[in-house]
């Protein structure tokens, strides 16, 4: 078995070379602790240990800035050199932890808008809604999240801001993280309908969203309340092969109105299915959701 050494200590950027069938080689700058470098490390643990039985996985990662992605299967993958260097050293099985999980950890507060706030809100969503888009991700699977989006709303992405950054001290301190600057708060608000849904993902595995330190999510609809389902499930962490992978038990967040959720933005998470039976965008789950960068 294998265990990475643990000089760099808390998350840092690494510069990842990936070493592919063919001669092929690629860079990528990813976080020490980001699921996709375990996955690249492990795949190598696995080819050492020759555990050919392991299911083959499609990594598709951002290169050149973000303008292009790269994707390849794990059976390609025959090297990864980091700098800083990532060591990985062999141990005894008994020296192995077992059942180790890591709980994932958040905090839901309720009326974060006074009522008056929340109400003109409600109305200027509604009356915005010739100019929500369909939402995607940076690898463009449309079959990975359905929703809408409103990216430019600035009359309350400034309000929930200006509210987020007198929280961020407390938020920071209940979460159990260490005091960072905050250099960036992204914003835009969603609207989930029948049927939409967004897959188990995180908020902070690539380049370009390397600095995300805390994901947020505020919750708001018309009442009364017209759907069901579209909860938050959060994962917690476990070890497989010495790495911290999503285990199979989460968190389940329950999208209450006018609260706000904070978490951290290497969580693995999804959203589940809404059910919203009139399918009239009035009656859908809205979120103003973003994210806090150090």
């Amino acid at each position: 078995m294998q265990s990475p050494s643990q000089e760099l200590g808390e998350s840092k950027d690494v510069k990842v070379q990936l070493l592919l069938t063919g001669g092929h080689q690629y860079t990528v700058y990813l976080k020490s602790d980001a699921p996709v470098l375990h996955s690249l490390l492990t795949t190598i643990v696995g080819r050492a240990y020759k555990q050919e039985s392991a299911s083959h996985t499609l990594f598709q990662l951002p290169i050149n800035e973000g303008h292009s992605a790269l994707c390849f299967s794990s059976d390609r993958l025959v090297g990864v050199v980091t700098e800083p260097p990532i060591w990985i050293q062999q141990v005894e099985d008994t020296q192995l932890p077992s059942n180790d999980i890591l709980n994932s950890n958040y905090i839901q507060i309720d009326n974060f808008l006074p009522q008056k706030e929340y109400e003109r809100l409600i109305k200027y969503v509604l009356d915005k809604n010739s100019d929500f888009v369909q939402a995607n991700t940076s690898t463009q699977d449309k079959d990975y999240r359905q929703s809408m989006v409103l990216y430019s709303f600035p009359e309350f992405a400034d309000l929930i801001i200006k509210r987020i950054q007198e929280m961020i001290p407390d938020v920071i301190s209940k979460l159990g993280l260490p005091s960072f600057s905050v250099s960036q708060i992204e914003s835009q608000l969603t609207a989930h309908n029948h049927g939409n849904y967004y897959k188990i993902h995180n908020d902070n595995g690539s380049p370009e969203t390397a600095t995300r330190e805390l994901t947020y999510v505020y919750y708001f609809n018309r009442e009364p309340k017209q759907f069901s389902g579209g909860e938050l499930l959060i994962y917690d962490s476990k070890i497989e092969n010495n790495f911290y992978v999503n285990a199979e038990s989460f968190k389940t967040i329950e999208p209450r109105n006018n609260s706000i959720v904070f978490f951290i933005s290497r969580y693995m998470h999804e959203v589940k299915p809404v059910i919203c039976p009139s399918k009239a965008f009035a009656d859908s789950r809205f979120t103003i959701n973003g994210w806090i960068r150090r």
